[in-house]
């Protein structure tokens, strides 16, 4: 259990915390567009440079798609890439969006994601198909995409602009993330973190 006795603000990551997510089907996705050393370009602890630039909005996602093209042997469509880059986001699950609603009425919460535009126009649509939301601003006071704000974790300059736009203060925020090295980023900066291990989800450390 997480000990919240001083904590007034949290942070959540989105994809393996909020949203189920899963690499492999992307990875096998992109393997049937003859994108094989796709692994080796993207995984949760690694990334190229191409996605780098595409998750802090430095490369549009038509440029994206065109550098996925150049790698790829066979000829790809842009919404053969999108399905591919977009089969990793599986579901919200309904208990996890009825504990964020009641954290916010306690806590100030905020959302802190590493995501791209392609990812976040797909995931907003499974929010309002799914939950009737147009976005994640009904649960969270505020949220902040790395392709949005040009930045992105582990960096710490993302931490650090999360605390200081919002005035918080870092040893009574708490952040959560299923990523070691976010984690790691975030406790240098005094910020208590919770690093969510396979098969443990949000409801099973907040029992409210």
């Amino acid at each position: 259990m997480i000990n919240l006795t001083n904590i007034k603000n949290i942070i959540f990551d989105l994809g393996g915390v909020i949203l189920n997510i899963d690499y492999n089907l992307t990875v096998e996705e992109f393997k049937k567009l003859k994108l094989e050393n796709y692994n080796k370009l993207f995984t949760q602890m690694q990334q190229s440079n191409l996605f780098n630039l595409f998750e802090t909005g430095k490369v549009s996602p038509q440029v994206f798609r065109e550098e996925i093209k150049k790698i790829s042997n066979i000829e790809i469509t842009d919404l053969q890439i999108d399905n591919a880059w977009n089969a990793m986001l599986l579901d919200f699950p309904t208990k996890r969006i009825e504990l964020l609603r009641k954290l916010k009425n306690k806590y100030r919460t905020f959302l802190l994601s590493n995501t791209n535009i392609i990812h976040l126009k797909e995931y907003n649509k499974t929010l309002q198909n799914n939950f009737g939301l147009e976005n994640m601003s009904q649960i969270f006071e505020k949220e902040y995409y790395s392709h949005e704000i040009g930045m992105r974790k582990p960096n710490l300059n993302i931490f650090e602009f999360v605390l200081s736009e919002n005035n918080l203060i870092a040893k009574e925020t708490l952040f959560i993330d299923d990523s070691p090295q976010h984690i790691a980023a975030a406790t240098k900066l005094g910020i208590n973190s919770y690093h969510l291990t396979d098969g443990e989800t949000i409801n099973d450390i907040f029992k409210i």
